[in-house]
């Protein structure tokens, strides 16, 4: 893998990592109206990301290959959707607003299950990132290192207010600020780690590159109806978060369009 392809997939964690670091400068309790907010415009840019970045690319590379295009989209996207139900399901985590943990019952601090159901949710995006650069290093037309880069500095994006919703609550817990930050960047540390896989994995089995991106999108858009849009929508202010939505969708599209 060359430079850009490491800048590309780092480009994600480092957006958490600087959102982690809002810890720092910002009082122990995060506003409800700027949480909302962060909440709904990171569910925007990742249903823009999923239909403009991987669905659409799914699609125009099935048929460059001749395949049928709506089979490997649509089976793509249902294998993500269910991969990602079953992490759910089996991992133990608690959402930022709940008091009842999910997944297998485990005798976890709250403050761990917290960061275990970020980092659930940061698996499909890692996988976002490495499944686009994959693409583009593979040669398919449909994928431009522009159009690669451009996914991942949109995720970077909605990883920036996702970094200090992780941090903020720790913080108001009565972690240190330290011990926040660390928890809220170690949270966007399998982004990488999840990219670089999916990138091994798509240079052997080529081929299937339809299907990986597909599942990347499913993956994400289960993160967005079962956490981040019901989060945005509880209690009061939810048209704060719908607005939030409507900010998020337009930049990652403007994005994706400008640079891909």
């Amino acid at each position: 893998m060359n430079g850009n392809v490491w800048i590309g997939i780092l480009i994600p964690f480092v957006g958490t990592t600087l959102g982690a670091l809002m810890v720092f400068f910002m009082r122990a309790e995060m506003n409800e109206k700027l949480q909302k907010a962060l909440l709904g415009f990171a569910s925007g840019v990742m249903i823009a990301a999923s239909v403009w970045s991987l669905l659409i690319p799914a699609i125009d590379t099935s048929e460059e290959q001749g395949v049928i295009a709506w089979i490997p989209a649509s089976v793509g996207f249902l294998l993500g959707m269910g991969f990602l139900l079953l992490l759910d399901t089996l991992t133990p985590h608690i959402h930022l607003n709940d008091d009842v943990p999910e997944g297998i019952p485990a005798n976890l601090k709250k403050t761990t299950m917290l960061v275990l159901a970020v980092t659930l949710h940061n698996i499909p995006e890692g996988m976002a990132v490495g499944v686009a650069f994959a693409g583009m290093m593979s040669g398919n037309t449909m994928i431009s290192l522009a159009g690669a880069f451009a996914l991942s500095v949109g995720i970077a994006i909605q990883n920036f207010p996702e970094g200090a919703i992780v941090s903020m609550p720790l913080r108001s817990e009565g972690h240190s600020k330290g011990k926040a930050f660390l928890y809220g960047a170690a949270s966007g540390a399998v982004e990488p780690i999840a990219a670089l896989l999916t990138i091994l994995l798509t240079s052997l089995v080529v081929p299937i590159l339809p299907y990986l991106l597909a599942f990347a999108a499913g993956a994400m858009i289960y993160v967005v109806v079962e956490e981040l849009i019901p989060e945005s929508q509880t209690g009061t202010h939810t048209n704060i978060g719908t607005i939030g939505v409507a900010v998020g969708f337009t930049l990652m599209m403007i994005l994706d369009v400008a640079l891909g």
